[in-house]
């Protein structure tokens, strides 16, 4: 597993992107899984599931950078957490990437995908009419996964099903290039928050991340 790249945000918050290049076996050797992460991994079937899973687990063990047990764990809603350390992290993969984001004093969300034409057929499906008026033409598919991880990213942070990517995140107007960042804001029920949306291209992928900055400890 080769380390692809890897971003300081603040002192307490970063993310990496890895290559994953072991076979299932090897990633697996190289993490401390229980009897419930076993019996997980014996259900997925075997395939990239099964190799984005244990490459996430691998990626935050090397971040966390410790010798202890990692219980990465899930709830109700599907957002991991660490349940015997303080920090915050959110995981994503596609294809032959992982991305791990960690932060010991604020949420994050981040989600990485692979640029791919196809984005154009649901870009309605995620995007408001609104939305859809500020992408530019030049660079239409890069924008609109950027417009994609961006949502992703804000989902995975507040870490809750009650979200419709069209009526609950907003994304204001920017200008595509090929890193950058953008105002954003998430209202559902109660919560109403803004954000600032980084983005960077990383070869043929797409990475969008962002931080509770408004909630930090």
């Amino acid at each position: 597993m080769a380390l692809a790249y890897h971003k300081e945000i603040d002192p307490f918050t970063s993310f990496a992107i890895w290559k994953i290049e072991e076979s299932a076996d090897e990633l697996f050797a190289q993490l401390q899984l229980k009897e419930h992460e076993k019996t997980y991994l014996d259900g997925l079937a075997n395939g990239k599931r099964n190799m984005h899973w244990l490459s996430t687990r691998v990626l935050l063990r090397r971040m966390m950078d410790t010798d202890q047990y990692i219980d990465c764990r899930v709830d109700s809603s599907g957002k991991p957490y660490l349940s015997n350390f303080p920090h915050y992290i959110s995981l994503s993969h596609s294809y032959d990437y992982a991305a791990v984001m960690v932060s010991k004093n604020k949420a994050v969300g981040i989600d990485i995908e692979l640029i791919k034409d196809k984005i154009e057929r649901i870009a309605n499906k995620f995007l408001s009419a609104k939305e859809l008026e500020f992408i530019q033409e030049q660079e239409r598919i890069e924008q609109l996964y950027v417009c994609w991880c961006a949502k992703e990213a804000i989902y995975k942070l507040h870490g809750k099903k009650n979200v419709s990517f069209v009526e609950n995140i907003d994304l204001k107007p920017f200008h595509y290039s090929g890193n950058g960042s953008f105002a954003a804001n998430l209202d559902v029920g109660s919560i109403h928050k803004e954000f600032k949306v980084h983005y960077e291209k990383f070869d043929e992928y797409m990475i969008g991340f962002v931080s509770d900055d408004n909630n930090e400890e």
